[in-house]
C-alpha cells in the first residue's frame, strides 16, 4: 500500500487527531465535499476484466424439499437452535451464504433515478465493502482467491491457487474502496467504512448461521498479509485515470469459515504469504471514478496509523448462550426477514412500541452467541437510549451496559448528574432521567444533525465506547470499535424486523454535545454510531423490482 504504518506512538496520536478533527459540531460539520455531481458517482459495483467468471445458483433454483430449502424457511427465531445440522459446502451453499448476506434483494427507482438495495446496510447505501473468498477443496471450483460479484451474483476466480488436496476450506476477506464514501462525506468517510465493514461481517455471520456454519475474525493475520493475499497491493492492477486513491482497496478483515457450529481453526499468517506468492493472478480492477473532484489526505493517513501487524492467535472466545427469541415476526423464514431489510426512510411519530417488543431487541444486544462470536475482541460500547414512545415507560434517557466493566465504569461517571434508576423487567437496563416529551424530542433531533428521523422514531440509541481504554491495546482498536459499532447496528436491524418495526443508522450526529448531555468531560469515553427503530412510513412513489433478472429472488413489496 502506498504509506506505511508509522511508529506506535505516532500512530495513536494520527488516530487522536483524526477523530477530533472528523467531529461533527453544532458550529460546523466535518470537512467533506461542498458539492456533489449525482450524475457522476462512483461506480457502485467492480469487477475484474479478465478473470473467468463463474455464475452462483440463486435462491429462487433451491428445490423444494431440499436441505438448503429447509434451512431457508427455518423461522427467524430459531437462527442459532444449535440442534441445526450443518449444509456441505457447495455452489448452492455459497451462493446461499452470499446472497443473504452480501447480495441484492431489490432496485428501487423514483422518476429517473434508480438503484440497488443489498442484504448488507451502507452508510449512504454507497456500499465501499468488497468481499473476496479464499476458497479450497470445494467441489466445481479450483482453489483460488474469488472476488464477490453482487450485481450478477457470481464468482471471479481473481487468483488461482496451486491445489493441495486439503479438506474443504473457506475464508472471506473483506476489502474497503473507501473512496465510494470519502465522495460524499468527505474526511468521516474511514469512520463509515470501518461501520459497513462491522454491518457485512455481521451480514455474514447470520447468513452462515442459516447454513449452520461459524465464522470467526482471524484478528492475527496482519494488514500486509491481507493486502497481499486480496492482491490489492498490486497497484499496476488497479489503474487510475486522474488519481490513484480512488481506485485503492483497503484490507479489512478476514472471516474463516467451520462447516459445523465449532469456532473454526486459525488461519497461519505464513501459509497465507505462501499461498499469495504461488498465485496465477488473473484480471485488471474496473474504474472507480475517473473524474474525481476532491482530495481527502486524512482518510489515507489513519487508514495507515490504523493497520495491524501479524500477530499470534488467540483462542477462540466462548460466549454465553444468547436469550431465546420473542415470538411475532420472529416466526417469519429466514430467507424473508433477511431479505426483506431495509432502512427506513420515515418512522410513523404516533405509533407506540410495545414494551415486550423492546425488551425483545435489547436482550439480544448482549454479547452472547450470534453474531457477537464473530470478532474476538471483548465489547467496548454501551448504548445510550433516547426513548420516546414505549409502553410503559417514561420519555427520557436510559443506559444499557453490555457488561458488568461498562456497568462498573460508567455508574460514577454519571451517577451524580442521573438517578441510574434499574428498570423493573428490562434489566440490565438503567432510566438516567425523565424528559418532557417535547424537550426529548427536541434535543433528539437536535443531536442528530437535526434529522426528523430521529426524533420521530420509538426510540434512537448511541454507541458508546470506551475509547481511550480500547486504544491501550493499540491505534488499530480504532478499526475494532468501529466494527462493533457497525456490528451492533445490523443486529439492530433484524431484530427490529423480527419485530415487525423498523431501523435506520444514523452516522450524523454532533459527538461532543452528545457526551456534554451525559455530563462527560473527559474524552475517556466516546460515541460512535447512532440508531433510530420504530414503525416505518413507506413512500409510495418509490417502485420495487427484483432483485436478479429471474424475477424470484425478492419478496414483492
Amino acid at each position: 500500500m502506498p504509506t506505511s504504518t508509522p511508529p506506535a506512538p505516532a500512530a495513536l496520536a494520527a488516530v487522536l487527531d483524526y477523530h477530533q478533527r472528523t467531529k461533527h459540531r453544532f458550529e460546523a460539520y466535518a470537512s467533506g465535499p461542498g458539492t456533489l455531481d449525482w450524475d457522476a458517482q462512483p461506480a457502485p459495483f467492480r469487477h475484474f476484466q479478465g478473470a473467468p467468471q463463474i455464475a452462483l445458483p440463486r435462491l429462487s433454483a433451491v428445490p423444494p424439499g431440499s436441505a438448503l430449502h429447509a434451512a431457508l424457511q427455518r423461522p427467524f427465531a430459531r437462527l442459532d437452535d444449535p440442534q441445526q445440522a450443518p449444509l456441505p459446502p457447495d455452489l448452492a451453499s455459497l451462493g446461499a451464504l452470499l446472497q443473504l448476506s452480501l447480495g441484492l434483494t431489490a432496485w428501487k427507482s423514483y422518476g429517473p433515478d434508480r438503484w440497488a438495495v443489498r442484504a448488507n446496510p451502507s452508510s449512504g447505501n454507497l456500499h465501499p465493502t468488497e468481499a473476496y473468498l479464499l476458497i479450497a477443496g470445494i467441489d466445481a471450483l479450483q482453489d483460488g482467491l474469488y472476488h464477490y460479484r453482487p450485481e450478477n451474483h457470481a464468482l471471479e476466480l481473481r487468483a488461482a491457487h496451486p491445489a493441495a488436496g486439503r479438506e474443504p476450506s473457506l475464508a472471506i476477506l473483506l476489502t474497503s474502496v473507501m473512496w465510494r464514501e470519502a465522495w460524499k462525506y468527505g474526511e468521516r468517510a474511514f469512520r463509515y467504512c470501518q461501520l459497513d465493514t462491522g454491518h457485512a461481517a455481521g451480514a455474514l455471520r447470520y447468513a452462515a448461521a442459516v447454513l449452520g456454519w461459524r465464522l470467526a475474525e482471524q484478528a492475527h493475520v496482519g494488514s500486509d498479509t491481507l493486502a497481499r493475499l486480496a492482491g490489492i497491493d498490486r497497484l499496476a492492477e488497479f489503474p487510475a485515470r486522474k488519481r490513484a486513491e480512488t481506485e485503492l482497496e483497503e484490507a479489512e478483515i478476514l472471516l474463516a469459515a467451520s462447516f459445523c457450529a465449532a469456532p473454526p481453526k486459525p488461519l497461519a499468517s505464513t501459509g497465507l504469504q505462501a499461498l499469495a506468492e504461488h498465485s496465477t493472478w488473473h484480471g485488471v480492477a474496473s474504474t472507480i471514478d475517473r473524474y474525481p473532484m476532491y482530495s481527502w489526505p486524512a482518510i489515507a493517513q489513519v487508514a495507515a496509523a490504523t493497520r495491524r501487524a501479524d500477530g499470534e492467535a488467540q483462542p477462540a472466545t466462548t460466549l454465553p448462550a444468547p436469550a431465546p427469541r420473542a415470538p411475532g415476526e420472529a416466526a417469519k423464514p429466514v430467507q424473508a426477514l433477511l431479505g426483506e431489510r431495509r432502512s427506513a426512510q420515515r418512522f410513523d411519530r404516533h405509533h407506540v412500541m410495545g414494551q415486550a417488543q423492546l425488551a425483545a431487541i435489547l436482550a439480544r444486544l448482549q454479547p452472547a452467541g450470534l453474531p457477537w462470536d464473530v470478532f474476538a475482541e471483548t465489547p467496548h460500547s454501551a448504548l445510550v437510549l433516547f426513548v420516546a414512545r414505549v409502553e410503559g415507560l417514561a420519555p427520557g434517557l436510559y443506559l444499557l451496559p453490555r457488561s458488568a466493566a461498562q456497568r462498573d465504569a460508567l455508574r460514577p461517571l454519571l451517577a451524580g448528574r442521573f438517578a441510574l434508576a434499574p428498570v423493573p423487567g428490562l434489566e440490565p437496563l438503567l432510566q438516567l432521567a425523565s424528559l418532557e416529551p417535547l424537550e426529548l424530542q427536541r434535543s433528539t433531533r437536535s443531536l442528530h444533525c437535526h434529522q426528523d428521523i430521529a426524533s420521530t422514531a420509538c426510540f434512537a440509541l448511541g454507541m458508546l465506547a470506551a475509547f481511550d481504554a480500547a486504544l491501550e491495546s493499540g491505534s488499530a482498536a480504532y478499526r475494532s470499535l468501529y466494527r462493533e459499532a457497525g456490528l451492533i447496528g445490523q443486529a439492530l436491524y433484524l431484530e427490529a424486523e423480527a419485530q415487525g418495526l423498523r431501523g435506520t443508522g444514523i452516522g450524523c450526529f454532533f459527538d461532543d454535545p452528545v457526551r456534554a448531555l451525559l455530563g462527560l468531560e473527559d474524552h475517556a469515553w466516546q460515541t460512535l454510531y447512532h440508531f433510530t427503530v420504530g414503525l416505518p412510513v413507506e413512500d409510495p412513489r418509490i417502485e420495487s423490482a427484483p432483485a436478479y433478472a429471474d424475477g424470484a429472488d425478492t419478496l414483492p413489496h
